[in-house]
């Protein structure tokens, strides 16, 4: 057994010769015909500020990626965020009747 000091100095970590226990995993990365696809893409004109497109193009160019791919990114993100609600929402009280409307 060995002891060791961490980094901070107060802690210390006591290292044992117990069995490790393993467990397999369920395979949760999905096939390579799945990464492989591509989801059909409709062709837009779509005219964006001048400081989004710049901003995107600076962030592309740091993350070695296309600017157009950020934005269908993004894009595609809030689709899928708002596409069906997160909860349902409450409906109005119906009105009682012999009250205007």
């Amino acid at each position: 057994m060995s002891t060791k000091t961490s980094k901070a100095g107060s802690a210390k970590i006591k290292y044992t010769s117990e069995p490790i226990e393993a467990k397999v995993v369920r395979d949760f990365l999905p096939p390579p015909e799945e990464l492989a696809f591509r989801e059909e893409g409709v062709k837009v004109t779509i005219a964006l500020s001048k400081k989004s497109v710049d901003f995107f193009k600076s962030e592309a160019s740091k993350h070695h990626t296309q600017y157009q791919r950020m934005i269908r990114k993004l894009i595609d993100t809030y689709v899928d965020t708002y596409a069906e609600p997160l909860t349902p929402r409450p409906t109005r009280a119906a009105r009682k009747p012999g009250r205007a409307q």
